[in-house]
């Protein structure tokens, strides 16, 4: 059976530029992006979903005033498999605005077909997986195929600005939705050969630093308090954070905590004044062992140093705090399936990795899920002329495919 679900992929080319065709023209902007919502998009695979004849199990709507519809969709549908335990592929709906229109080549909400890629908006991020899920869902429908395990889709709202809408609403009060047993596949990171699974992340911090001094004009440096001396000097003690905290895990690249200064706010419009005001951030990418609640408390206390020496007051500011999820293990059931699956289709040894940023696979591992994030993706998520190859897309259902059957 295995070997014609696969064959019956393959001969999908034209399939894969009709759904991205349709996917394409449905411009599904969230209102922080200036967008309506996913509710046409969401039909519209609704729709499809209905024309295959695969069970919709549940459609759970996220209450959002912003939107006309008044909520945030999400779609939930399975095919039941030999085993009562689901392998969930997960993708999203909504995309990022394209930006700069002049950039394009092509009109960003048409889809434009150069031999083997497809450009457009959204095609890559997150179409691909939206696509290859419904090929594989099509193709064990066309053989009458039950996988050991039941497929179960759902196409989420609201990842590219946070997933309060999404996944985490669907965590939150639909929760009855997965069963323990389940485990999750997410395709939206990747390398271009599909080499990559991602399995774990580091907890990540932005931090804003605001020192304050005394502006005063720089001809009389003694009657202020010059707060980008200051600044400056922290921003050279910030580095000793890596070694506090210099702990090692070679699932990462780089293979430890990265702390880096990083965007530094305009203080005086002229030469002449010393400023009394400076603010820069920081960057923290942190191992999971470490709480960021104690690399808080150490960029504290090199603060206090800096406002011993140079007599400043400093306020701190965590623009983002997250800290990161218990990491997959590459002895779970979702990473050996996933591995073999990669193997058979792509002729290599997938290597499991961590990241430095977060996935909505965060939401799931910290609910004690078994979660993968992976896809053979080119990396043009939120560029202009943003591509996604066919083969790509086909060969990614194969690896779903090879999940359930084999």
């Amino acid at each position: 059976m295995l070997d014609a679900v696969l064959r019956h992929i393959d001969t999908q080319r034209d399939r894969v530029i009709d759904l991205q065709r349709g996917l394409t023209a449905i411009p599904a902007l969230g209102p922080d992006n200036g967008g309506e919502g996913e509710t046409v998009k969401c039909a519209w695979i609704r729709d499809r979903l209905a024309e295959l004849g695969v069970p919709l199990l549940r459609e759970m709507n996220a209450p959002d005033a912003r939107v006309p519809s008044g909520m945030r969709p999400n779609l939930a549908a399975r095919l039941p498999g030999a085993s009562g335990r689901t392998l969930w592929v997960i993708s999203h709906m909504d995309v990022v605005p394209p930006g700069d229109a002049s950039l394009w080549a092509t009109d960003p909400w048409t889809l434009h077909v150069d031999g083997d890629a497809l450009v457009g908006r959204g095609v890559e991020d997150n179409q691909q997986a939206i696509v290859s899920s419904l090929l594989v869902a099509e193709a064990l429908k066309a053989h009458d195929a039950t996988p050991a395990l039941s497929l179960g889709l759902l196409f989420a709202a609201d990842e590219e600005t946070g997933s309060k809408f999404g996944l985490d609403y669907v965590l939150r009060e639909h929760a009855d939705l997965f069963a323990p047993g389940d485990f999750f596949l997410i395709p939206d990171f990747g390398e271009p050969d599909g080499s990559l699974i991602e399995l774990a992340e580091k907890s990540m911090l932005w931090l804003k630093v605001t020192v304050l001094g005394k502006q005063c004009h720089a001809s009389r440096p003694s009657q202020g308090n010059n707060s980008l001396v200051a600044a400056s000097a922290f921003v050279m003690k910030v580095r000793s954070l890596y070694e506090r905290f210099d702990g090692r895990d070679d699932l990462f690249d780089p293979p430890f905590s990265t702390f880096e200064p990083t965007k530094k706010e305009a203080n005086v419009e002229n030469i002449n004044t010393v400023p009394g005001k400076d603010v820069f951030y920081v960057d923290c990418r942190v191992l999971a062992r470490y709480p960021l609640a104690d690399v808080l408390a150490a960029v504290a206390e090199l603060g206090r140093e800096i406002e011993s020496v140079y007599g400043v007051r400093i306020e701190y500011e965590a623009v983002q705090q997250e800290q990161a999820a218990p990491a997959t293990s590459v002895d779970s059931e979702i990473a050996r399936r996933l591995a073999a699956a990669v193997a058979a289709t792509h002729d290599l040894s997938p290597r499991p990795r961590g990241i430095g940023g977060g996935t909505v696979a965060a939401f799931l591992r910290r609910r004690g899920y078994e979660a993968a994030v992976w896809a053979t993706l080119m990396h043009n998520a939120h560029q202009p002329n943003e591509k996604a190859l066919i083969s790509n897309c086909l060969a990614d259902a194969k690896v779903i495919a090879r999940m359930l059957l084999a």
